[in-house]
């Protein structure tokens, strides 16, 4: 089978690699095409895949290309990561929001809106080249703002696009063992959009442990989420949120938290990743011990803000690749439940239908879904509380929103989006964002008739 990975000079490419070489399964990936713009990066990418491919007799052979045509034509499964402007684009949609004392972050809120606007146009080019040249293959997006943007590709790809996050399925499988259950027997019930949604139940054996845990005070602080959120307002939810629900529970603390941060995270990743690329570049036989290093780093200070780290104080643990997988594993158990019709339940992000009531049918929501040879099919699940129903409304309009700016250039639709938005608390400051937006990134300012 052939895999096209866009954005194949990304930083994690190589740990969907590493997942494909440990692929032992029958069809497997026999082919890599690496799409990128930076002819820098898949080079580098190029060399960190050969050194990890070293003593596998039948890894996947890797080409790379920069021209999309070449990476997409003929492919089985096309994976998505691109990001568009770059670290330096996300750097921006951090500094306009936090500039206004609204929260600086690149998929939730202000920053999410800018990134999605510039993005959602190159992929819906990229969907139509897909649909011409691979027509039969599914989509597998990274690409955030995910949940939008695979509702956006939807358009133009229908079911065949399936969005990801390892952020759901890795709570409930850390619940599972924090209070000694087999984490491979659970069933989890989550409900929500990407980067906003609930775990309600964590089944095993037919029994609801959930309470459990959440009646164990030290088993919740010993969670990263325990540590962000704080046991009690976990217990007292009576649920336990995706991390990113910080940034709406507790919006203030996370706007003063990142502003005394000495940098965004966004400009962390650009003189980290700069560093490494130039690096690997000029040392190319090194190029997979200088990756594994900057990616321990990188991980080490993830949500950093939301835990009280700052880069300085932070001295990362080797990487361990053989701990649990994480995005790219989701990736790759959706590819092989597809490919060989091995039935699994997952969660993805997909298209609503009558999955959840209160949201438009070709909403794209994130809940657990059966994977087979026909693709993902959400499951039937119980309503969400009204807290969590309005919450994902709101933002789900937005979403739409941003898709009808990002399709027919309106500033209007644009400036709704960031108004209606939950974390932003004016009109005047909307209109602030939408010009510095429009100000600070070239790609906001060409998809919109202004």
């Amino acid at each position: 089978m052939k895999l096209a990975i866009l954005g194949g000079g990304g930083f994690r490419v190589p740990l969907v690699y590493k997942a494909l070489l440990n692929d032992t399964g029958s069809p497997r990936v026999t082919e890599v095409a690496l799409y990128d713009q930076s002819a820098q990066r898949l080079e580098v990418m190029k060399s960190v895949l050969a050194q990890l491919a070293a003593g596998h007799a039948d890894a996947p052979r890797v080409h790379v290309t920069e021209v999309l045509d070449d990476a997409v034509e003929g492919a089985d499964f096309i994976f998505s990561a691109i990001r568009v402007g770059g670290l330096e684009g996300r750097t921006r949609d951090e500094r306009v929001a936090l500039d206004l004392g609204v929260l600086g972050q690149e998929t939730t809120g202000p920053g999410g809106i800018a990134y999605g606007l510039r993005t959602i146009p190159v992929m819906l080019h990229i969907a139509e080249r897909v649909r011409a040249l691979a027509p039969k293959a599914f989509f597998i997006n990274f690409t955030n703002p995910a949940g939008m943007i695979t509702e956006a590709l939807q358009r133009v790809l229908g079911d065949r696009v399936i969005g990801i996050c390892d952020t759901p399925g890795g709570l409930g499988r850390r619940i599972a063992r924090s209070i000694g259950l087999d984490s491979s027997r659970i069933q989890v019930d989550y409900v929500g959009l990407n980067h906003l949604g609930w775990i309600r139940r964590l089944v095993s054996d037919g029994e609801d442990h959930l309470p459990r845990f959440l009646a164990d005070e030290h088993a919740i602080a010993g969670l990263e989420e325990g540590e962000i959120f704080g046991p009690s307002w976990i217990q007292a939810m009576g649920v336990v949120p995706n991390e990113y629900l910080y940034y709406y529970y507790f919006n203030r603390d996370a706007v003063r938290s990142i502003v005394a941060q000495p940098s965004t995270r966004g400009e962390f990743l650009v003189a980290q990743q700069g560093e490494f690329y130039a690096a690997a570049g000029n040392d190319p036989d090194h190029a997979l011990e200088l990756w594994k290093r900057t990616i321990a780093h990188r991980k080490a200070l993830y949500m950093a803000e939301a835990k009280g780290k700052r880069a300085e104080d932070e001295e990362p643990e080797p990487l361990d690749f053989e701990e649990e997988a994480g995005y790219e594993g989701v990736a790759l158990a959706v590819m092989a439940a597809i490919a060989r019709n091995e039935k699994s339940t997952i969660i993805l992000n997909v298209r609503n239908g009558a999955t959840l009531p209160g949201l438009p049918a070709d909403a794209t929501v994130e809940v657990p879904s059966l994977v087979d040879a026909n693709g993902a099919h959400p499951l039937a699940t119980a309503s969400p509380d009204l807290h969590q129903l309005g919450l994902m409304q709101q933002v789900k309009a937005v979403d739409r929103l941003v898709i009808e700016a990002a399709t027919t250039g309106s500033a209007d639709a644009a400036l709704k989006a960031f108004a209606l938005h939950p974390l932003v608390d004016s009109v005047t400051v909307a209109r602030d964002l939408l010009r510095g937006y429009v100000d600070a990134l070239p790609g906001v300012a060409e998809v919109l008739h202004r």
